[in-house]
């Protein structure tokens, strides 16, 4: 059976708010830059909306994984190669994404800690 919980969709919330943090703390006080050229035209014009945008983003993200599981987990029938597959794309999904933020996370902190 599946039962991700909502424990890594906290964790993703988390560490995207730590992402959000990071890159405020350095834009505002050393002079770093945000690298996602998406985000960077918003940094540079508004923090306050790139913060909104960021967090909320990062909400969304977090309900989406709970909401697909729990549509998931609706599944009669969890014996199918389908639902086996999906199963194990959401944990993969999950993973991927929880490594991809403590990356980004370390290397905000890497930044920050040179900059001092």
């Amino acid at each position: 059976m599946l039962r991700i919980g909502v424990f890594p969709s906290a964790l993703l919330v988390f560490m995207g708010s730590i992402d959000c943090l990071t890159t405020v703390v350095g834009v505002l006080y050393f002079r770093a830059v945000e690298l996602n050229p998406i985000l960077a035209g918003i940094v540079n014009t508004s923090l306050p909306a790139f913060v909104i945008l960021k967090l909320a983003t990062t909400v969304l993200v977090g309900l989406i994984f709970v909401q697909t599981e729990k549509i998931l987990m609706k599944t009669s029938n969890k014996t199918t190669k389908a639902f086996n597959f999906t199963k194990k794309l959401l944990k993969c999904t999950y993973v991927g994404i929880i490594i991809f933020l403590a990356i980004v996370v370390a290397n905000n902190f890497i930044v920050l800690t040179n900059a001092i």
